[in-house]
């Protein structure tokens, strides 16, 4: 299922150049040296997705947890049933039901912290930036997120989100180099294009969940069962 992470990172892409691309625009990158540039860009990304797999171990740890306790099976259906939602819902709606409300103040810090970076051109202030961005709030953040929560272990759901930020790079750079390339038309046509691809990747962690053994999608041996009895030779 990690190939539906890199799949989940370029649609999400599209999705970001309407929410993240204001960031991308603002970078206090070289515009006259294009190789800085080039490597300023490339520490941005590398601070946005190590944001992403610090938040995959966490959720892989949990996900290991759920595992080692039996449910892993019911964890798979329900992220799948989670991406569907979040697929389903508008957005609007979802923003009522904003999972950052408990930490309120520290997003506003990430907040108020990024304006600051904003006026340091440094590679530290970009990979800062980038960390920081990963940290915000975003619904195809949480779409991912539950991807690695039915992960099986740590290094998975670190692998999951690692995938889930470089496929939101190739679209995400493009914004910095072609300022402007998408027309509007074109953005709402891509938006409502989001929501079915997510839905089709919800509905492959639902297969997967019922192990209906079909081969690579939905097989019977997936490990998602915690072994009944010990194997003791």
């Amino acid at each position: 299922m990690l190939y539906s992470a890199f799949l989940l990172g370029l649609i999400s892409s599209l999705h970001c150049i309407g929410m993240c691309g204001p960031i991308a625009l603002m970078l206090p990158v070289d515009r006259n040296n294009p190789e800085k540039k080039a490597l300023q860009v490339l520490t941005y990304h590398l601070g946005r997705i190590s944001a992403y797999t610090s938040i995959g171990l966490v959720f892989g740890l949990l996900g290991r947890a759920f595992y080692l306790a039996g449910f892993q099976q019911h964890l798979s259906l329900f992220a799948g049933c989670a991406m569907i939602a979040i697929a389903i819902v508008p957005e609007r709606i979802l923003a009522r039901y904003n999972f950052s409300k408990p930490i309120f103040k520290f997003i506003s810090r990430i907040k108020t912290s990024l304006g600051k970076r904003f006026r340091n051109p440094s590679f530290s202030s970009l990979y800062t930036i980038g960390l920081l961005n990963g940290l915000l709030p975003c619904g195809m953040v949480y779409a991912a997120v539950f991807g690695a929560l039915a992960m099986s272990n740590m290094a998975l759901g670190i692998g999951y989100m690692a995938l889930f930020g470089l496929g939101t790079v190739p679209l995400m750079s493009s914004i910095v180099y072609f300022q402007g390339f998408i027309s509007e038309p074109v953005k709402n046509k891509i938006q409502k294009i989001i929501p079915y691809a997510i839905g089709c990747i919800g509905i492959l962690f639902v297969l997967r969940g019922l192990a209906l053994d079909i081969p690579y999608v939905s097989p019977s041996d997936m490990s998602l069962f915690v072994q009944a009895k010990p194997n003791c030779h």
